[in-house]
This record gives structure tokens, C-alpha cells and sequence, in this order.
């Protein structure tokens, strides 16, 4: 299945130069006066070789059908992320090699696709938007509005995100996962 490059999101499994590779981290770039690319970090499955690939927006990236099971995510242990099946509650556990940079957006009881290809665990799909609490910033300014300032805030997984002035600790905001951005409050 072809998508476009501004699709990919950390996670998926694409087939690169007749390999298959996990995206570990998409930035989307606009340089001053060129055309837009997008920069992603890939894994190799079968190597487990990392590298940085520039696309440009619209190359068509080959998508790999992998199965998909929904699991819960149930809790960290060091390197080791535990999963738990829906269905038949049987647990699964992925290395944080493997997750990559999605370990960022992952909170307890979260439900997420698992990928499987030939019976083994290559890899999770965020969705688009995720829910944290922010547990560390400056504080807020009463009088602050919406504008270009922005501070950083650290969340419950780790993540900083550059939020507005106007946000506290203990507050929760949504957050894009494929470019780790502050969206709003949720």
C-alpha cells in the first residue's frame, strides 16, 4: 500500500530499497527558499542497522500490511515495554531498541495496534493525538494569551514539548505524535 511521505508516523512499517524498516522519528523540514522534505529515522528489522533517510513530500512510500493486534499497554520495566492482548490477555514485550521514539507517548492503559510480521513483534502505531500531564514547566503568567512564546514543559512519559505560558503543572494537553508538538489543552 503506497502513501505519501507526510503520512509515515513513528511506528510504521515501510518496505525501503527492498528491506523492511521501522520508522523511529519523522520531522517534517522547510528550508527558507527549497521545497519542503521529510527527514526520517529508519531500523533496519532484519539488521537492526539505524539510519536517517530524506523524502521528499510527495515520494510514494510502500506501506507493509503487517497483522495488527489491538493491545493495552500495561507498564515499562527499564529497556522492556509489556503489552497485553485484548482478547485473550496473553502479554507480549517489545525493547525500547524497537519502539524507538514512540516509548515517549506511551502511558499506562493506552490502546494501541501492535504490528506482527511472521509471528514476531516488530513495532507499534501511535494515534495521531495523545493525552499527557504535564508534570514540569515555569509557572504560568495570569495574563498570558495565545502568542509566539513558548516554554518547556516536561510530561508524565518524559517528553518536553514546547507549550504556551499560559500552561501549568498537573494540566493535561493533547499532543501530535508525529512531530511531538503541543495541539492544545485537552
Amino acid at each position: 500500500m503506497a502513501i505519501s511521505a507526510t503520512q509515515m508516523r513513528p511506528g510504521m512499517i515501510i518496505k525501503h530499497n527492498n528491506e523492511l524498516h521501522t520508522v523511529f522519528a519523522v520531522e517534517h523540514r522547510t528550508p527558507g527558499n527549497l521545497r519542503a522534505f521529510i527527514q526520517a529515522k529508519l531500523r533496519n528489522i532484519r539488521t537492526g542497522a539505524m539510519f536517517e533517510h530524506r523524502f521528499r513530500s510527495p515520494d510514494p512510500i510502500e506501506r507493509v500490511i503487517v497483522d495488527e493486534i489491538k493491545m493495552e499497554f500495561l507498564y515499562a520495566d527499564g529497556d522492556d515495554y509489556y503489552f497485553m492482548n485484548m482478547e485473550n490477555y496473553e502479554q507480549t514485550m517489545l525493547k525500547a531498541s524497537v519502539l524507538g521514539d514512540a516509548v515517549s507517548y506511551l502511558i499506562p492503559n493506552l490502546e494501541i495496534n501492535v504490528s506482527f510480521y511472521d509471528g514476531v513483534a516488530v513495532g507499534i502505531e501511535l494515534p495521531g493525538t495523545i493525552e499527557l500531564t504535564v508534570v514540569e514547566t515555569e509557572p504560568g503568567i495570569k495574563s498570558a494569551t495565545a502568542s509566539s512564546v513558548q516554554k518547556p514543559a516536561k510530561t508524565e512519559t518524559g517528553l518536553v514539548v514546547y507549550v504556551p505560558p499560559f500552561i501549568n503543572e498537573g494540566e493535561k494537553i493533547r499532543v501530535d505524535t508525529a512531530e511531538g508538538a503541543y495541539l492544545g489543552r485537552a
